[in-house]
């Protein structure tokens, strides 16, 4: 098969990227080991358009449109006649896109349109509680309607967004990204820094990261020696301040000698991210699947996650894991002073949490799944 996805985040210099960006460097790698093509499609913030080819994955980028008012309409513009080309020379047989991506694109007959739920504007909107905006909530609306197929990647992002756009008579399926269970397994236990915790994500509001590093003067009475090490790329308030500065402002400087900010790392790096920290904490307030902890967790790590959303479909409370209540500082720093009293169930809990990776997240499991739907729309 040759599946197409209209997306602006796969991982190149200079390209900002998120969860998305994650998403198709793993799922594009397990697609070519099969034996199937992949291109992307998509607009991005550049000073000229980018045609690369990156571990067989053909990438086709265009500079944004800078129109105030027709953005939409030129970048769609753009993406549609593209998609037309490389149909031609090479016929596509399914093409995905996120919420709102098929709004205005127009793609040849016969190719497959699935949107792959990745969290949408009214998704977030609902959970930021920030009111929904009209004309992002009318692309999103047009989109669904547009196309053949929904795949959600967490039982909690479709029961979430069927609140807000109908889609229930479009075939639909749950699959959950897939991690990279070679890359992220278990490494030497000799790069575990003593008492420290690991958090890579968006330093921003809703990443948690900020109740987190409130959590410390408390965790510190009991755990003198924690240390928080946050990886993360920075995030702007729309007014252009810096979160991170702002985040900054207002800790103490009792919690600043206990958090160290890094840079973020390219995807390849990550485990060696992991591998330092004594356990991984991401405290999320709301997450649509979530990578980092499954990939966390695939490498045998004590991880604390959300109890919010998805966060169930990804730990059972103290089996394999923990969820806390992230929108509460008490609350995470009472479940990090429980996760280190008990260090002495670190290695079974991370093999139970391992095993929970690979049954569910496993790449050959999920691309099974993701072929079986591909051909049940196509046929």
């Amino acid at each position: 098969m040759h599946i197409c996805f209209i997306a602006n985040e796969f991982p190149l210099p200079d390209i900002s990227y998120g969860g998305i960006g994650t998403f198709l460097v793993s799922y594009s790698k397990i697609l070519i080991e099969n034996g199937h093509s992949v291109s992307i499609v998509g607009t991005v913030n550049s000073k000229k358009d980018i045609i690369e080819k990156k571990n067989g994955v053909e990438i086709f980028y265009f500079q944004q449109s800078k129109i105030k008012g027709l953005k939409w309409f030129f970048n769609s513009k753009k993406l549609s006649k593209k998609i037309s080309i490389i149909h031609k020379n090479k016929p596509i047989d399914v093409i995905e896109a996120q919420e709102a991506g098929f709004a205005f694109i127009k793609t040849p007959i016969g190719i497959r349109k699935i949107i792959r739920m990745h969290g949408g504007h009214s998704f977030f909107a609902e959970f930021e509680g920030k009111k929904i905006n009209f004309w992002k909530f009318f692309q999103e609306k047009k989109s669904f309607k547009k196309c053949d197929a929904v795949i959600a990647t967490s039982e909690f992002v479709k029961t979430q967004t069927l609140k807000h756009i109908n889609f229930e008579k479009k075939p639909q399926t749950v699959i959950n990204n897939p991690i990279l269970i070679d890359l992220f397994s278990p490494q030497d236990k000799s790069k575990i820094i003593f008492g420290s915790a690991v958090f890579a994500g968006t330093i921003c509001e809703k990443k948690g990261i900020r109740q987190l590093c409130l959590a410390i003067p408390k965790i510190i009475e009991e755990f003198p020696e924690f240390h928080l090490y946050a990886y993360g790329r920075d995030w702007f308030f729309p007014d252009g301040r810096l979160y991170k500065d702002w985040l900054l402002d207002q800790l103490s400087e009792s919690i600043l000698k206990h958090v160290t900010f890094l840079k973020p790392v390219i995807y390849e790096e990550l485990p060696n991210v992991y591998a330092k920290g004594e356990i991984c904490i991401f405290p999320s307030h709301v997450e649509v699947q979530g990578l980092v902890a499954p990939e966390a967790m695939s490498m045998q790590k004590p991880v604390i996650f959300t109890k919010f959303g998805p966060g169930p479909e990804t730990i059972d409370d103290e089996i394999n894991g923990w969820l806390c209540d992230t929108k509460s500082s008490d609350n995470i720093a009472d479940t990090v002073i429980k996760v280190f009293k008990m260090r002495k169930n670190f290695e079974s809990i991370g093999k139970l949490a391992r095993k929970k990776v690979i049954n569910k997240f496993e790449p050959k499991i999920i691309y099974n799944q993701n072929i079986s739907f591909y051909e049940s729309i196509i046929k």
